[in-house]
């Protein structure tokens, strides 16, 4: 969920507005994100906060990343269900956009992430805790400091191990 009322009903705003830039109905996104057409109305209407795996489901079908969704500022966090995902940076270029998270997954939470648009990146740097990535049908098994870069345009998940998981998430999304 954002943090506060008014982040809510900020991302609701930013929301109907891609989505009638792009000229989609409330029930062609509601669709296309696998999500109900009243939720999504409520979401739109600052009624109902956001939880992050619904700002993902969104994201994609309007083909922009996270970033333009949530609260435009470093600091904004969304939480939900043991995550909390905090904006640390946000660099727009002519041919991408890259997002930095701080990643912090509960004690055995797992974190399901639908496919991004084509052609997105994303990197993990384990700061703290242990955990598993899984993408491409090959999990790989992270601990402190370890590295992986993979392509986040198909689904993937993060599940964090018996301490939890803290790490630094970088989303490249292309222009």
């Amino acid at each position: 969920m954002v943090d506060g009322d008014a982040a809510g009903a900020g991302v609701g705003a930013r929301i109907r507005a891609l989505r009638a830039a792009r000229g989609l109905s409330l029930s062609a996104l509601a669709a296309d994100a696998g999500i109900g057409k009243g939720s999504l109305s409520e979401l739109e209407t600052g009624r109902r906060n956001p939880t992050l795996d619904t700002l993902y489901a969104v994201a994609r079908p309007l083909g922009v990343p996270l970033a333009a969704l949530l609260d435009d500022h470093d600091g904004a966090s969304i939480t939900g269900d043991g995550i909390v995902a905090t904006r640390v940076r946000l660099v727009r270029e002519p041919d991408r956009v890259t997002e930095v998270y701080l990643l912090r997954l509960a004690p055995g939470v797992r974190r399901s992430s639908p496919a991004h648009v084509a052609g997105v990146e994303e990197q993990l740097v384990v700061l703290t805790g242990a955990g598993t990535v899984e993408y491409g049908g090959a999990p790989a098994s992270l601990g402190p400091g370890d590295h992986l870069r993979f392509p986040a345009d198909r689904p993937h998940a993060y599940v964090a191990g018996p301490e939890g998981l803290e790490a630094v998430n970088v989303i490249t999304t292309p222009a």
